[in-house]
């Protein structure tokens, strides 16, 4: 099963592109749009829905005072270019840099955040860091 999951996470649209991992009912997106219709903004931009309210009362949380250890601690034994064995995590899926984590974190987000979260396989993410992870990618500007 896990291998579908990453194969799931880290489809492509016939252009090249990824693949849009929004279920459709704004849960689980990293920018909450779902697709209904309005403007939903995107990760860090605290667009029209409620990504606003959730980033309102969010601290600091970027890539300096989190994201590196969360990715180093739970992610790169898998998606670092220079893991010794990736364990099926897709060549394409490297989480080296942050630009590299931004480009994912539509699929990071929906994969590591909610009750029952796919990713990482061993679990051991607290819910602390889950809001953490969630704080960043959603709240923060793009690319940090």
């Amino acid at each position: 099963m896990l291998p579908l999951l990453l194969a799931l996470a880290c489809a492509t649209d016939p252009a090249g592109g990824p693949a849009d991992p929004t279920p459709g009912d704004g849960e689980g997106s990293a920018d909450g749009g779902g697709g209904d219709g309005g403007d939903g903004g995107t990760a860090g931009d605290g667009g029209t829905d409620d990504t606003g309210d959730f980033c309102a009362d969010a601290p600091l949380v970027n890539y300096a005072t989190f994201g590196q250890g969360f990715m180093s601690t739970h992610c790169q034994g898998c998606h670092a270019s220079t893991a010794p064995n990736r364990y099926g995590a897709p060549e394409d899926v490297v989480f080296d840099t942050v630009q590299q984590v931004w480009e994912h974190a539509p699929y990071i987000l929906l994969l590591t955040v909610g009750e029952d979260p796919a990713m990482p396989p061993a679990g051991g993410v607290t819910p602390d860091d889950q809001t953490r992870l969630e704080w960043w990618l959603r709240c923060a500007e793009p690319g940090t």
